[in-house]
């Protein structure tokens, strides 16, 4: 599962500090000569890697930034990482929050008024709170239930829009915000021989979004025809565009070589509204090896 320090903080710094509000995860550092890309956690720590059926990563993957989850431009929202993640039924919540220690709860009750009488939480968040995502005006991004801590959760899910309210977790006093609201979106494995059925039909291929996140000199060695090649190291180039490039409302499946790369991808579409968003378990490697044994293995 996930570890449980609880960082607020922008993903592509993420220091230690408050980490997670919410259930721990596994934190894996990001090499510096890769770009770092910004986003906002749910109440803690940035990288979430639960279990998933994905292969032994290759030394390629291995240095990969396993904390992309975001970026630097609208919406900035992440949530965390499992095999499966959502039904498609339920219900996300934008969050805004500042954070202060047990003991100033008088400070709290100020800040609470400040707001009523037409001050903004996120510029109080900058100023005043203790939770690192103070930096981005206390935004914590799209977060559905199962994610936070109880009383973070039963304040922030009974909130109506825009209204702040207060709660205690055991970090300490939150004035929080609940912006927006949307139904949830789904994201989940598939398995090389579901897919290489699924690519028999031509009007799949036509009709579904195909994403190849290695980088060219991979695909150079194996590919799957349809797929459109959008290199992770590339993601600067082609991540701020992507709701132009892409549909949201369509089947979208992502795919690299054992499944990790792809898994961050995958994630990170869901946060972009993706509603349905399928990761190729172990990738082109499985592909290869259990679905179409003419496709290169390397």
């Amino acid at each position: 599962m996930f570890r449980a320090s609880c960082n607020l903080r922008p993903i592509a710094t993420a220091p230690p500090a408050l980490n997670a509000l919410l259930t721990p995860n596994l934190h894996l550092s990001s090499p510096s000569n890769l770009p770092t890309v910004s986003t906002f956690a749910p109440l803690c720590h940035p990288t979430f890697l639960s279990h998933t059926s994905c292969k032994p990563a290759s030394s390629r993957e291995r240095r990969l930034p396993l904390r992309l989850m975001g970026t630097p431009f609208p919406p900035k929202s992440t949530a965390s990482f499992s095999a499966e993640s959502g039904s498609g039924t339920g219900r996300e919540i934008l969050v805004q929050h500042l954070l202060l220690k047990e003991d100033n709860l008088e400070l709290l009750v100020d800040l609470q008024k400040r707001v009523s009488a037409g001050e903004d939480l996120s510029d109080l968040a900058a100023e005043y709170s203790i939770c690192p995502s103070k930096e981005e005006g206390g935004m914590l991004g799209w977060v559905r239930k199962g994610q936070m801590v109880p009383e973070f959760e039963e304040a922030a899910f009974s909130a109506s829009l825009n209204k702040v309210v207060r709660c205690k977790t055991q970090f300490g006093w939150h004035l929080l915000q609940v912006l927006s609201e949307r139904e949830e979106s789904l994201l989940q494995d598939i398995k090389p021989e579901e897919l290489h059925v699924k690519m028999q039909d031509p009007s799949f291929v036509d009709e579904a979004q195909l994403i190849d996140v290695r980088e060219p000199d991979e695909v150079a060695q194996a590919s799957l025809l349809g797929f459109q090649v959008l290199p992770l190291r590339q993601f600067g180039s082609w991540g701020p565009e992507i709701t132009t490039k892409l549909d949201p409302q369509k089947d979208t499946y992502v795919m690299c070589h054992h499944g990790m790369r792809s898994l961050q991808v995958a994630k990170w579409l869901q946060t972009q509204g993706f509603k349905r968003v399928y990761n190729v378990s172990g990738g082109i490697h499985a592909y290869a090896q259990k679905a179409d044994p003419t496709i290169p293995t390397y």
